[in-house]
Protein backbone atom coordinates (compact mmCIF):
# COMPACT_ATOMS: atom_id res chain seq x y z
CA UNK A 1 0.00 0.00 0.00
CA UNK A 2 1.36 3.33 -1.07
CA UNK A 3 1.70 5.71 1.84
CA UNK A 4 -0.78 8.57 2.10
CA UNK A 5 -2.16 10.61 4.98
CA UNK A 6 -4.28 7.68 6.14
CA UNK A 7 -1.34 5.31 6.42
CA UNK A 8 0.09 6.74 9.65
CA UNK A 9 -3.30 6.57 11.38
CA UNK A 10 -4.01 3.03 10.20
CA UNK A 11 -0.60 1.87 11.44
CA UNK A 12 -1.15 3.68 14.73
CA UNK A 13 -4.41 1.82 15.28
CA UNK A 14 -3.08 -1.56 14.18
CA UNK A 15 -0.19 -1.29 16.65
CA UNK A 16 -2.39 -0.01 19.49
CA UNK A 17 -5.86 -1.45 18.87
CA UNK A 18 -6.08 -3.04 22.32
CA UNK A 19 -5.19 0.26 23.97
CA UNK A 20 -7.71 2.18 21.88
CA UNK A 21 -10.49 -0.27 22.78
CA UNK A 22 -9.55 -0.42 26.46
CA UNK A 23 -9.80 3.36 26.77
CA UNK A 24 -13.21 3.60 25.12
CA UNK A 25 -16.45 1.58 25.33
CA UNK A 26 -17.85 -1.52 23.56
CA UNK A 27 -20.64 0.46 21.84
CA UNK A 28 -17.95 2.55 20.11
CA UNK A 29 -15.46 -0.29 19.63
CA UNK A 30 -17.92 -2.45 17.70
CA UNK A 31 -17.53 -0.35 14.53
CA UNK A 32 -13.73 -0.10 14.51
CA UNK A 33 -13.11 -3.30 12.56
CA UNK A 34 -15.59 -2.21 9.88
CA UNK A 35 -13.94 1.20 9.77
CA UNK A 36 -10.51 -0.39 9.40
CA UNK A 37 -11.74 -2.54 6.52
CA UNK A 38 -13.28 0.50 4.84
CA UNK A 39 -9.95 2.33 5.00
CA UNK A 40 -7.97 -0.35 3.20
CA UNK A 41 -6.91 1.16 -0.10
CA UNK A 42 -8.87 4.36 0.57
CA UNK A 43 -7.57 7.90 0.23
CA UNK A 44 -8.71 11.18 1.70
CA UNK A 45 -10.00 13.76 -0.79
CA UNK A 46 -7.52 15.99 -2.61
CA UNK A 47 -8.08 19.00 -4.82
CA UNK A 48 -8.50 16.56 -7.70
CA UNK A 49 -11.56 15.05 -5.99
CA UNK A 50 -14.92 16.41 -7.12
CA UNK A 51 -16.35 18.71 -4.48
CA UNK A 52 -12.94 19.36 -2.91
CA UNK A 53 -11.40 21.52 -5.62
CA UNK A 54 -10.26 24.18 -3.14
CA UNK A 55 -9.55 22.06 -0.04
CA UNK A 56 -7.29 19.03 0.24
CA UNK A 57 -8.32 16.94 3.24
CA UNK A 58 -5.29 14.79 2.48
CA UNK A 59 -2.99 17.76 3.16
CA UNK A 60 -4.86 18.62 6.37
CA UNK A 61 -4.21 15.16 7.83
CA UNK A 62 -0.72 14.61 6.40
CA UNK A 63 1.43 16.17 9.22
CA UNK A 64 2.67 13.85 11.95
CA UNK A 65 0.24 14.87 14.68
CA UNK A 66 0.18 13.20 18.04
CA UNK A 67 -2.95 11.26 19.04
CA UNK A 68 -3.72 10.77 22.72
CA UNK A 69 -4.83 7.13 22.50
CA UNK A 70 -3.56 6.32 26.01
CA UNK A 71 -5.79 9.07 27.44
CA UNK A 72 -2.98 10.91 29.17
CA UNK A 73 -4.39 13.67 31.36
CA UNK A 74 -3.34 16.87 29.61
CA UNK A 75 -3.67 19.92 31.88
CA UNK A 76 -6.12 22.38 30.37
CA UNK A 77 -7.15 25.74 31.74
CA UNK A 78 -10.80 24.79 31.91
CA UNK A 79 -11.62 27.87 33.98
CA UNK A 80 -10.55 30.06 31.07
CA UNK A 81 -12.81 28.10 28.79
CA UNK A 82 -15.79 28.50 31.04
CA UNK A 83 -15.21 32.25 30.95
CA UNK A 84 -16.17 32.02 27.29
CA UNK A 85 -19.71 32.95 28.17
CA UNK A 86 -22.30 35.00 26.43
CA UNK A 87 -23.89 37.84 28.41
CA UNK A 88 -27.63 37.35 28.86
CA UNK A 89 -27.33 33.72 27.73
CA UNK A 90 -27.87 31.20 30.49
CA UNK A 91 -26.56 27.83 29.37
CA UNK A 92 -25.77 24.37 30.69
CA UNK A 93 -22.10 24.12 29.80
CA UNK A 94 -19.42 21.51 29.23
CA UNK A 95 -15.96 21.47 27.68
CA UNK A 96 -14.50 19.08 25.14
CA UNK A 97 -10.81 19.49 25.97
CA UNK A 98 -8.97 18.16 22.92
CA UNK A 99 -11.28 15.13 22.83
CA UNK A 100 -12.10 14.61 26.53
CA UNK A 101 -15.50 15.59 27.95
CA UNK A 102 -15.35 17.79 31.05
CA UNK A 103 -18.67 18.94 32.57
CA UNK A 104 -19.02 22.24 34.36
CA UNK A 105 -19.40 22.09 38.13
CA UNK A 106 -22.70 20.54 39.09
CA UNK A 107 -23.83 20.08 35.49
CA UNK A 108 -25.48 16.70 35.97
CA UNK A 109 -27.55 17.92 38.92
CA UNK A 110 -28.69 20.99 36.98
CA UNK A 111 -29.85 19.10 33.90
CA UNK A 112 -33.67 18.95 33.64
CA UNK A 113 -35.38 15.60 33.67
CA UNK A 114 -35.25 14.09 30.22
CA UNK A 115 -31.96 15.80 29.20
CA UNK A 116 -28.72 13.82 28.89
CA UNK A 117 -25.50 15.76 28.27
CA UNK A 118 -22.41 13.68 28.97
CA UNK A 119 -19.29 11.96 27.73
CA UNK A 120 -20.01 9.72 24.74
CA UNK A 121 -17.78 6.96 26.14
CA UNK A 122 -19.66 7.07 29.45
CA UNK A 123 -23.02 6.99 27.68
CA UNK A 124 -21.82 4.02 25.62
CA UNK A 125 -21.05 2.13 28.85
CA UNK A 126 -24.14 3.16 30.83
CA UNK A 127 -26.77 3.07 28.08
CA UNK A 128 -25.24 0.89 25.34
CA UNK A 129 -28.55 0.04 23.69
CA UNK A 130 -29.38 3.69 23.01
CA UNK A 131 -25.91 4.57 21.76
CA UNK A 132 -25.63 1.46 19.59
CA UNK A 133 -29.00 2.26 18.01
CA UNK A 134 -27.83 5.63 16.70
CA UNK A 135 -24.01 5.67 16.66
CA UNK A 136 -22.88 5.30 13.07
CA UNK A 137 -26.49 5.24 11.81
CA UNK A 138 -26.08 8.36 9.65
CA UNK A 139 -22.31 8.75 9.10
CA UNK A 140 -21.28 6.31 6.34
CA UNK A 141 -18.07 4.31 6.70
CA UNK A 142 -17.73 4.47 2.92
CA UNK A 143 -16.49 8.03 3.46
CA UNK A 144 -12.76 7.79 4.37
CA UNK A 145 -12.84 10.77 6.76
CA UNK A 146 -15.82 9.26 8.61
CA UNK A 147 -14.16 5.85 8.72
CA UNK A 148 -10.98 7.37 10.14
CA UNK A 149 -12.91 9.25 12.81
CA UNK A 150 -14.82 6.08 13.71
CA UNK A 151 -11.54 4.15 13.91
CA UNK A 152 -9.86 6.49 16.38
CA UNK A 153 -12.62 8.32 18.28
CA UNK A 154 -12.49 7.22 21.92
CA UNK A 155 -14.74 9.84 23.46
CA UNK A 156 -16.94 12.73 22.53
CA UNK A 157 -20.35 14.05 23.46
CA UNK A 158 -23.74 12.42 23.81
CA UNK A 159 -26.87 14.56 23.94
CA UNK A 160 -30.32 13.02 24.29
CA UNK A 161 -33.53 14.99 24.67
CA UNK A 162 -36.36 12.66 25.69
CA UNK A 163 -39.82 12.64 24.13
CA UNK A 164 -41.77 15.83 24.84
CA UNK A 165 -38.90 17.49 26.74
CA UNK A 166 -38.35 21.18 25.98
CA UNK A 167 -35.60 22.46 28.29
CA UNK A 168 -35.67 26.16 29.05
CA UNK A 169 -31.90 26.59 28.91
CA UNK A 170 -29.65 26.02 25.93
CA UNK A 171 -26.72 23.60 26.08
CA UNK A 172 -23.24 24.96 25.37
CA UNK A 173 -20.23 22.89 24.38
CA UNK A 174 -16.84 24.61 24.37
CA UNK A 175 -14.40 22.67 22.19
CA UNK A 176 -10.81 23.68 22.92
CA UNK A 177 -7.31 22.71 21.89
CA UNK A 178 -4.56 22.93 24.47
CA UNK A 179 -1.63 20.53 24.51
CA UNK A 180 2.16 20.61 24.86
CA UNK A 181 2.59 18.92 21.46
CA UNK A 182 1.02 19.21 18.03
CA UNK A 183 -2.08 17.08 18.27
CA UNK A 184 -4.96 15.61 16.30
CA UNK A 185 -8.27 15.16 18.12
CA UNK A 186 -10.95 12.81 16.81
CA UNK A 187 -14.17 14.27 18.16
CA UNK A 188 -17.53 12.54 17.92
CA UNK A 189 -20.91 14.09 18.74
CA UNK A 190 -24.10 12.03 18.85
CA UNK A 191 -27.31 14.05 19.24
CA UNK A 192 -30.77 12.49 19.52
CA UNK A 193 -33.89 14.69 19.82
CA UNK A 194 -36.96 12.53 20.35
CA UNK A 195 -40.55 13.13 19.25
CA UNK A 196 -41.95 16.55 20.23
CA UNK A 197 -38.67 17.45 21.98
CA UNK A 198 -36.55 20.57 21.57
CA UNK A 199 -32.83 21.32 21.75
CA UNK A 200 -30.92 24.58 21.53
CA UNK A 201 -27.17 24.05 21.27
CA UNK A 202 -24.21 26.41 21.05
CA UNK A 203 -20.84 25.02 19.93
CA UNK A 204 -17.79 27.22 20.57
CA UNK A 205 -14.53 26.14 18.95
CA UNK A 206 -11.36 27.66 20.46
CA UNK A 207 -7.62 27.18 20.54
CA UNK A 208 -5.93 28.15 23.82
CA UNK A 209 -2.37 27.35 22.77
CA UNK A 210 -1.95 29.34 19.56
CA UNK A 211 1.71 28.59 18.81
CA UNK A 212 1.21 24.92 17.85
CA UNK A 213 -0.54 23.16 15.01
CA UNK A 214 -3.71 21.22 15.78
CA UNK A 215 -6.12 19.15 13.74
CA UNK A 216 -9.76 18.53 14.62
CA UNK A 217 -11.61 15.68 12.94
CA UNK A 218 -15.24 16.10 13.99
CA UNK A 219 -18.22 13.96 13.04
CA UNK A 220 -21.67 15.01 14.26
CA UNK A 221 -24.72 12.78 13.90
CA UNK A 222 -28.12 14.39 14.57
CA UNK A 223 -31.26 12.26 14.69
CA UNK A 224 -34.66 13.89 15.20
CA UNK A 225 -38.08 12.42 15.92
CA UNK A 226 -41.54 13.53 14.84
CA UNK A 227 -42.15 17.27 15.34
CA UNK A 228 -38.77 17.75 17.01
CA UNK A 229 -37.23 21.22 17.17
CA UNK A 230 -33.51 21.94 16.92
CA UNK A 231 -31.47 25.13 16.85
CA UNK A 232 -27.70 24.78 16.63
CA UNK A 233 -25.11 27.51 16.30
CA UNK A 234 -21.40 26.74 15.84
CA UNK A 235 -18.84 29.53 16.25
CA UNK A 236 -15.18 28.99 15.39
CA UNK A 237 -12.50 31.20 16.91
CA UNK A 238 -9.47 28.96 16.65
CA UNK A 239 -6.07 30.04 15.36
CA UNK A 240 -4.16 30.39 12.06
CA UNK A 241 -2.36 27.11 12.90
CA UNK A 242 -5.52 25.07 13.52
CA UNK A 243 -7.11 22.84 10.89
CA UNK A 244 -10.71 21.70 11.24
CA UNK A 245 -12.54 19.09 9.20
CA UNK A 246 -16.13 18.92 10.40
CA UNK A 247 -18.83 16.59 9.07
CA UNK A 248 -22.46 16.92 10.12
CA UNK A 249 -25.05 14.30 9.22
CA UNK A 250 -28.66 15.12 10.08
CA UNK A 251 -31.92 13.27 9.47
CA UNK A 252 -35.20 15.12 9.96
CA UNK A 253 -38.33 13.07 10.62
CA UNK A 254 -41.92 14.06 9.93
CA UNK A 255 -42.70 17.61 11.00
CA UNK A 256 -39.21 18.22 12.42
CA UNK A 257 -37.71 21.69 12.19
CA UNK A 258 -34.01 22.58 12.36
CA UNK A 259 -32.05 25.82 12.21
CA UNK A 260 -28.29 25.44 11.84
CA UNK A 261 -25.80 28.30 11.76
CA UNK A 262 -22.06 28.05 11.18
CA UNK A 263 -19.93 31.13 11.90
CA UNK A 264 -16.19 31.28 11.24
CA UNK A 265 -14.44 34.26 12.79
CA UNK A 266 -10.83 33.05 13.18
CA UNK A 267 -9.34 29.89 11.70
CA UNK A 268 -6.43 28.39 9.84
CA UNK A 269 -7.77 25.82 7.38
CA UNK A 270 -11.44 24.91 7.86
CA UNK A 271 -13.73 22.61 5.91
CA UNK A 272 -17.33 22.24 7.13
CA UNK A 273 -19.64 19.72 5.46
CA UNK A 274 -23.38 19.48 6.05
CA UNK A 275 -25.34 16.42 4.89
CA UNK A 276 -29.03 16.85 5.70
CA UNK A 277 -31.84 14.48 4.75
CA UNK A 278 -35.45 15.64 5.02
CA UNK A 279 -36.82 12.14 5.23
CA UNK A 280 -40.22 12.83 6.78
CA UNK A 281 -43.10 14.85 5.29
CA UNK A 282 -43.40 18.51 6.33
CA UNK A 283 -39.85 18.64 7.69
CA UNK A 284 -37.88 21.86 7.30
CA UNK A 285 -34.34 23.11 7.70
CA UNK A 286 -32.72 26.52 7.59
CA UNK A 287 -28.96 26.33 7.08
CA UNK A 288 -26.99 29.56 7.32
CA UNK A 289 -23.36 30.51 7.61
CA UNK A 290 -21.02 33.45 7.63
CA UNK A 291 -17.27 33.59 7.30
CA UNK A 292 -14.85 36.45 7.85
CA UNK A 293 -11.40 35.82 6.46
CA UNK A 294 -8.13 37.71 6.43
CA UNK A 295 -4.44 36.90 6.35
CA UNK A 296 -4.12 33.44 4.81
CA UNK A 297 -7.24 31.94 6.36
CA UNK A 298 -9.07 29.30 4.31
CA UNK A 299 -12.79 28.68 4.88
CA UNK A 300 -14.72 26.05 2.92
CA UNK A 301 -18.40 25.23 3.48
CA UNK A 302 -20.10 22.42 1.61
CA UNK A 303 -23.77 21.53 1.89
CA UNK A 304 -25.80 18.64 0.52
CA UNK A 305 -29.51 18.81 1.32
CA UNK A 306 -31.64 15.90 0.16
CA UNK A 307 -35.42 16.12 -0.08
CA UNK A 308 -36.65 12.56 0.32
CA UNK A 309 -40.21 13.17 1.53
CA UNK A 310 -42.99 15.43 0.19
CA UNK A 311 -44.03 18.84 1.51
CA UNK A 312 -40.58 19.71 2.89
CA UNK A 313 -38.80 23.06 2.96
CA UNK A 314 -35.13 24.01 2.97
CA UNK A 315 -33.45 27.40 2.92
CA UNK A 316 -29.70 28.05 2.69
CA UNK A 317 -27.86 31.35 3.05
CA UNK A 318 -24.07 31.65 3.24
CA UNK A 319 -22.10 34.90 3.23
CA UNK A 320 -18.37 35.57 3.13
CA UNK A 321 -16.24 38.67 3.60
CA UNK A 322 -12.66 37.96 2.57
CA UNK A 323 -9.70 40.29 3.06
CA UNK A 324 -5.92 39.96 2.75
CA UNK A 325 -4.90 36.75 1.00
CA UNK A 326 -7.71 34.69 2.47
CA UNK A 327 -9.64 32.17 0.40
CA UNK A 328 -13.18 30.93 0.62
CA UNK A 329 -15.24 28.23 -0.99
CA UNK A 330 -18.89 27.31 -0.98
CA UNK A 331 -20.40 24.35 -2.79
CA UNK A 332 -24.02 23.64 -2.09
CA UNK A 333 -26.39 21.12 -3.61
CA UNK A 334 -30.12 20.55 -3.40
CA UNK A 335 -31.29 17.08 -4.39
CA UNK A 336 -35.03 16.53 -4.83
CA UNK A 337 -35.89 12.84 -5.08
CA UNK A 338 -38.83 11.51 -7.14
CA UNK A 339 -40.50 10.75 -3.79
CA UNK A 340 -40.53 14.44 -2.77
CA UNK A 341 -43.27 16.40 -4.57
CA UNK A 342 -44.30 19.83 -3.29
CA UNK A 343 -40.75 20.63 -2.24
CA UNK A 344 -39.64 24.19 -1.59
CA UNK A 345 -35.87 24.65 -1.62
CA UNK A 346 -33.83 27.83 -1.85
CA UNK A 347 -30.11 28.50 -1.77
CA UNK A 348 -28.11 31.74 -1.81
CA UNK A 349 -24.40 32.49 -1.54
CA UNK A 350 -23.21 36.12 -1.47
CA UNK A 351 -19.62 37.24 -1.05
CA UNK A 352 -17.52 40.38 -0.73
CA UNK A 353 -13.84 40.49 -1.65
CA UNK A 354 -12.34 43.31 0.40
CA UNK A 355 -8.87 43.02 -1.16
CA UNK A 356 -7.40 42.30 -4.57
CA UNK A 357 -5.66 39.18 -3.27
CA UNK A 358 -8.67 37.48 -1.69
CA UNK A 359 -10.27 34.62 -3.65
CA UNK A 360 -13.70 32.98 -3.58
CA UNK A 361 -14.96 29.79 -5.23
CA UNK A 362 -18.67 29.07 -5.37
CA UNK A 363 -20.66 26.27 -6.99
CA UNK A 364 -24.42 26.07 -6.31
CA UNK A 365 -26.26 23.04 -7.69
CA UNK A 366 -29.83 21.90 -8.18
CA UNK A 367 -30.62 18.25 -8.94
CA UNK A 368 -34.36 17.78 -9.32
CA UNK A 369 -36.25 14.59 -10.15
CA UNK A 370 -39.76 15.90 -9.55
CA UNK A 371 -41.89 18.45 -11.40
CA UNK A 372 -43.98 19.62 -8.42
CA UNK A 373 -41.33 21.82 -6.80
CA UNK A 374 -40.33 25.43 -6.13
CA UNK A 375 -36.53 25.68 -6.16
CA UNK A 376 -33.93 28.36 -6.79
CA UNK A 377 -30.25 29.02 -6.25
CA UNK A 378 -27.84 31.85 -6.84
CA UNK A 379 -24.40 33.18 -6.06
CA UNK A 380 -22.77 36.60 -6.31
CA UNK A 381 -19.25 37.80 -5.60
CA UNK A 382 -18.24 41.44 -5.68
CA UNK A 383 -16.64 44.28 -3.80
CA UNK A 384 -17.93 46.89 -1.41
CA UNK A 385 -20.35 49.41 -2.89
CA UNK A 386 -18.19 52.36 -3.94
CA UNK A 387 -21.21 54.65 -4.14
CA UNK A 388 -22.14 53.83 -0.56
CA UNK A 389 -18.53 54.38 0.53
CA UNK A 390 -18.48 57.76 -1.21
CA UNK A 391 -21.82 58.76 0.35
CA UNK A 392 -20.59 57.87 3.86
CA UNK A 393 -17.24 59.64 3.40
CA UNK A 394 -19.04 62.77 2.21
CA UNK A 395 -20.79 62.79 5.57
CA UNK A 396 -17.57 62.74 7.51
CA UNK A 397 -17.18 59.02 8.16
CA UNK A 398 -13.53 57.95 7.69
CA UNK A 399 -13.05 55.31 5.00
CA UNK A 400 -11.90 52.48 7.36
CA UNK A 401 -14.93 53.03 9.57
CA UNK A 402 -17.23 53.25 6.57
CA UNK A 403 -15.88 49.97 5.16
CA UNK A 404 -16.40 48.29 8.54
CA UNK A 405 -19.96 49.55 8.78
CA UNK A 406 -20.82 48.24 5.31
CA UNK A 407 -19.36 44.81 6.06
CA UNK A 408 -21.25 44.67 9.35
CA UNK A 409 -24.50 45.48 7.59
CA UNK A 410 -23.77 42.79 5.00
CA UNK A 411 -23.88 40.07 7.69
CA UNK A 412 -27.01 41.22 9.52
CA UNK A 413 -29.50 38.90 7.81
CA UNK A 414 -27.38 35.84 8.66
CA UNK A 415 -27.06 36.90 12.31
CA UNK A 416 -30.82 37.46 12.46
CA UNK A 417 -31.44 33.76 11.74
CA UNK A 418 -30.05 32.93 15.21
CA UNK A 419 -32.88 32.99 17.76
CA UNK A 420 -31.21 31.65 20.91
CA UNK A 421 -31.88 34.45 23.44
CA UNK A 422 -28.76 36.51 24.08
CA UNK A 423 -26.71 34.83 21.35
CA UNK A 424 -27.96 37.02 18.52
CA UNK A 425 -26.71 40.13 20.28
CA UNK A 426 -23.40 38.51 21.17
CA UNK A 427 -22.78 37.37 17.59
CA UNK A 428 -23.44 40.88 16.38
CA UNK A 429 -20.89 42.17 18.91
CA UNK A 430 -18.28 39.57 17.97
CA UNK A 431 -18.71 40.30 14.26
CA UNK A 432 -18.35 44.02 14.91
CA UNK A 433 -15.13 43.41 16.86
CA UNK A 434 -13.87 41.05 14.18
CA UNK A 435 -14.31 43.64 11.43
CA UNK A 436 -12.76 46.35 13.58
CA UNK A 437 -9.70 44.17 14.25
CA UNK A 438 -10.18 43.95 18.04
CA UNK A 439 -11.08 40.25 18.19
CA UNK A 440 -7.87 38.25 18.41
CA UNK A 441 -8.56 35.03 20.25
CA UNK A 442 -10.99 33.33 22.55
CA UNK A 443 -9.59 35.07 25.61
CA UNK A 444 -11.38 38.19 24.51
CA UNK A 445 -14.69 36.44 23.99
CA UNK A 446 -16.08 37.33 27.38
CA UNK A 447 -14.86 40.92 27.35
CA UNK A 448 -16.56 44.02 26.15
Amino acid sequence: MQDNALTQYIKLYEHNSATVDANSAPALNRLRSKALSALQGAKLPTRKTEGYEKTSVEEMFAPDYGVNITRVNIPVDVAASFRCDVPNLSTLTAVLANDAFIPSAGLEARLPEGVTFMSLARAAREMPGLVEKYYGSLAPLTDPSVALNTLLAQDGVFIHIAKGCRPEKALQLVEIFSAPVEMAAFRRLLIVVDDDAELRLLLCDHTQERTRRYLASRVIEVVTGHNARLEMCAVEESSPLTSVHSRMFMALDEGAEATVNSTTLVCGNTRNEFDIDLRGPHASVRLTGMAIGDGRMHIDNNSAITHTAPYCHSDQLFKYVLDGESTGAFEGSILVQPSAPYTEAYQSNRNILASDDARMHCKPQLIIYNDEVKCSHGATTGQLDNDALFYMRQRGIPEPEARTMLMQAFMVDVIDTVHIPGLNERLRHLVDRRFSGTLGDCQGCGKG
